[in-house]
């Protein structure tokens, strides 16, 4: 498995693995209607992609305001370490603490986050649904 810098050529393959972490694990939400556009937030400034034998297996980005974005990996591929290593990426990138938010209904990712030393600063509701038609609660890290 390797870890680069995403490309614009690059965007099909990751919209074709998003697809797949949406049909198992609903995330995002609500499917976008540009994908490709969804994977690249406002604000981002760089995106990495965990690849092997040419297929997507995992996506970050992270923002002008240091904030994790877009971050998943597919089905097929987890339990082998794919998240921590794209972290670790968009972590190396800079010398300053990196943020992200989660929904509370991310367990498996709130346990990644909390292993990997992140620390809960916060908790806010959405301003979109969860899955149960109630604004999510979305708790705030901060990495280490």
């Amino acid at each position: 498995m390797d870890i680069r810098p995403r490309t614009p050529a690059d965007l099909p393959a990751c919209v074709e693995a998003l697809a797949a972490v949406q049909a198992a694990d609903r995330y995002p939400v609500n499917w976008p209607d540009d994908p490709g556009a969804w994977l690249t937030p406002a604000g981002m400034t760089a995106a990495w992609l965990a690849i092997e034998a040419g297929a997507v297996l995992g996506h970050v980005a992270i923002t002008r305001d240091q904030e994790v974005s877009r971050l998943f990996v597919t089905p097929a591929a987890r339990g082998r370490g794919v998240a921590a290593r794209l972290l670790e990426s968009a972590r190396s990138s800079t010398p300053l603490p990196l943020k992200l938010e989660v929904s509370s209904e991310g367990r498996a990712a709130i346990g990644l986050y909390e292993r990997l030393g992140w620390r809960r600063v916060a908790s806010s509701r959405a301003t979109w649904l969860n899955a149960a038609g109630e604004p999510a609660l979305l708790h705030h890290y901060v990495s280490p």
